[in-house]
C-alpha cells in the first residue's frame, strides 16, 4: 500500500501491481459494457469519482439502456465495494487485478495543482475543469504521476482520447468487444473445380470440395464454384467438405402484391439464406441501395401469407438514433412520432403492396394479355375493393374537403396486413421485456447498436422465430461504436460457424446507378 499524495486534501490509496498496467476507465466505457470491470484480466483498474458523477445523473433514465447500463455498474461497484475503506484502499479482483475509486487531490488545491508538472501541463491545454471531461483526464495523469505501472485512459470518445494524447497520456479504445481484424472486402469465395465436377454438381444437387478447399470454410458460407473454362454455380457449404445448390424460387410474392426475384448472385445467396427454415440468425452487410430491407421485407411476406407458415407475421425494427432513445421529441401521438423512423419500411411495402401496378418488368410474375386484364380483376384489385366495402360497411364515410358526398378513401394493401397484425413495425425502444415468437423479425441498421445491445435484442427470440441483422457497418452514426466494435459486426463474428446462422454481403447497388454511384464515391 502507497500513499499517493501530501497534498492538504484526503489522502486517497490505491492498490496497484507493479508488473501490471493501470487502466483508468471513462463513463461511456462502463455504459457500453457494464461488466468491462472483469474484463481487463491481472491489471488495475481505476474509476475516477467524476466517473460515478456522470453515472448518477443517467440512472434516472428509467426507459433508454444508459439509464439501466448505469444502474447496473452502481450495483456492481457496490457489491465490490461495500464500505468506506474497501473504497478508500481499493480491492483486489477474481481476474486477479485491482479496483479502485480515485479523488484527485489536485481539483482541491490550486496551489498543489501549479506546483505539480504534470498538471501544468493540462492547465495549459485543458483549462476550464468544470467539465467531466477534462477532471476524468486530470485524474488520469494523477495516477500516472504517482505510480510507476503504464497509465492508460480507456474511453469511446474519440475526442477524449485525442485531448488525453495531448497532454502526454496514453489513451485507448476498449478492444474487448472489437472483432480481431477488418472485415474481409469479399463477399463471397471461389473454389475452383473442373468443368466434369460442376456437371455432377448441378445433376446431383450437390459435391464434396474436399478436406483441403473446406479447411477455410465457415459452415454455411456461401460460395461460388468456378471452372477452367468459365462455367460457374453458387452454393452454400454445409460442413465436411459437402457443398449443395442453393435452394430458392425464381420469384417471390408478399400476398396481394407483385413478385420481385434476386437481381444479382449476392441476392440469391441472401434469399437462400432468408427462406431456410433451419437458419434462426441471419446477418447482412451492404450498402445503401443493395437490397437488404426490400429482399428481407419480401422474403418474410412471401413465408408469412398462408396457414402452413412457420411464422405468425412479420416484425420489421429499427434502432432510433440507438436504442432505446427517447423519441418524445416529436409531437404528436406515439404512431406520428415513428412515422419518420419507420417511413423506410412503409415504402418498402409499398413497393412490395403497390397501389397500383409496377410497370418494371423485373417485377412482373407473369404475362397477361390486356383482354384477360380488362375482363379479370386482379387479386389486387379484389383485395382494394374488399377493403373499400369493408371501410364503408363499418360507417367509415371519409369525404374529400367540399365535395357532396365524396367517395371512401381506400386503404393501402399493406395497411390491411398492419392492422390485422400480420406485419409489426416499430421502434427498438420497445423489445426490453418482450418474448417474441413464431416471428420473422428483420432488425434494420444493426450497425448503430453495440454488442450488448444486439445481445439484448437476439436473446428476446423465442424458438420458432427467425431474425435477421441487416446494415452497412461504414455507415455509423452511434459515436460510441465502429466499423469493428459495432454490434452487427460483432454478432456475425462471434456466431459464424454456426449451424442456425448464415451470412451474406451484398455489395452492387440495385436501386439505381445514381444510387450505386453515389454510395461509392461519395
Amino acid at each position: 500500500m502507497e500513499h499517493l499524495s501530501e497534498a492538504k486534501a484526503s489522502k486517497p490509496q490505491l492498490k496497484v501491481s507493479a508488473k501490471a498496467k493501470t487502466f483508468v476507465l471513462d463513463t461511456n466505457v462502463l455504459l457500453h459494457d457494464p461488466q468491462s470491470i472483469f474484463k481487463f484480466e491481472d491489471n488495475n483498474l481505476a474509476i475516477p469519482v467524476e466517473v460515478l458523477e456522470e453515472l448518477d445523473a443517467i440512472k434516472t433514465e428509467q426507459s433508454t439502456e444508459r439509464g439501466r447500463n448505469a444502474r447496473r455498474v452502481h450495483r456492481i461497484l457496490s457489491e465490490l465495494l461495500p464500505d468506506s475503506r474497501s473504497m478508500h484502499e481499493g480491492v483486489k479482483l477474481e481476474t486477479g487485478g485491482t479496483l479502485s475509486v480515485i479523488i484527485n487531490p489536485y481539483m482541491a488545491d490550486s496551489a498543489a495543482m501549479r506546483d505539480a508538472p504534470l498538471m501544468q501541463k493540462l492547465r495549459a491545454v485543458l483549462s476550464d475543469f468544470s467539465k467531466k471531461d477534462n477532471r476524468i483526464i486530470a485524474s488520469a495523469l494523477f495516477v500516472q504521476e504517482r505510480y510507476s505501472p503504464p497509465t492508460i485512459l480507456v474511453t469511446k470518445d474519440v475526442n477524449v482520447a485525442l485531448k488525453a494524447r495531448a497532454v502526454g497520456l496514453e489513451a485507448q479504445d476498449y478492444l474487448n468487444d472489437k472483432v480481431p481484424e477488418e472485415i474481409d472486402e469479399n463477399s463471397y469465395r471461389e473454389i475452383p473445380v473442373t468443368i466434369y465436377e460442376i456437371q455432377r454438381f448441378c445433376s446431383e444437387g450437390e459435391f464434396d470440395i474436399g478436406k483441403e478447399a473446406a479447411a477455410a470454410l465457415f459452415l454455411n458460407e456461401y460460395v461460388l464454384l468456378r471452372s477452367d473454362e468459365g462455367k460457374t454455380m453458387p452454393a452454400r457449404y454445409y460442413g465436411e467438405g459437402l457443398v449443395k445448390r442453393l435452394r430458392i424460387p425464381e420469384s417471390i410474392k408478399a400476398p396481394g402484391g407483385i413478385s420481385i426475384r434476386a437481381r444479382n448472385l449476392e441476392q440469391q445467396f441472401f434469399m437462400d439464406a432468408l427462406l431456410d427454415d433451419s437458419i434462426s440468425l441471419v446477418t447482412c452487410f451492404g450498402k445503401a441501395g443493395t437490397g437488404k430491407t426490400l429482399l428481407s421485407i419480401g422474403c418474410a411476406l412471401h413465408q408469412t401469407h398462408d396457414d402452413r407458415s412457420l411464422y405468425d407475421g412479420l416484425s420489421i425494427s429499427r434502432p432510433v438514433i440507438a436504442l432505446g432513445k427517447d423519441i418524445g421529441f416529436l409531437p404528436g401521438t406515439l404512431e406520428e412520432k415513428m412515422k419518420p423512423w419507420l417511413q423506410p419500411y412503409f415504402d418498402a411495402l409499398e413497393v412490395l403492396m403497390p397501389s397500383k401496378p409496377s410497370k418494371e418488368p423485373q417485377f412482373a410474375s407473369k404475362k397477361v394479355s390486356k383482354k384477360q386484364q380488362k375482363n379479370k380483376p386482379s387479386a389486387l384489385e379484389m383485395s382494394r375493393n374488399e377493403s373499400v366495402s369493408s371501410h364503408s360497411s363499418n360507417g367509415g364515410n371519409h369525404h374529400h374537403g367540399g365535395g357532396n358526398g365524396g367517395s371512401a378513401v381506400p386503404i393501402k394493401p399493406y395497411e390491411r396486413l398492419i392492422k390485422s397484425g400480420l406485419v409489426e413495425v416499430e421502434a427498438l425502444c420497445f423489445i426490453r421485456g418482450r418474448s417474441i415468437a413464431r416471428r420473422f423479425f428483420i432488425l434494420d441498421e444493426a450497425q448503430q447498436l453495440t454488442p450488448h445491445e444486439v445481445k439484448t435484442v437476439i436473446t428476446r427470440i423465442s424458438e420458432g422465430s427467425k431474425i435477421v441483422l441487416i446494415g452497412d457497418p461504414a455507415q455509423i452514426d452511434n459515436p460510441y461504436v465502429d466499423s469493428r466494435s459495432n454490434g452487427l459486426v460483432y454478432c456475425y463474428n462471434r456466431m459464424k460457424g454456426h449451424a442456425i446462422s448464415a451470412h451474406v454481403k451484398l455489395t452492387k447497388g440495385e436501386r439505381s446507378k445514381l444510387a450505386e454511384l453515389a454510395a461509392d464515391l461519395l
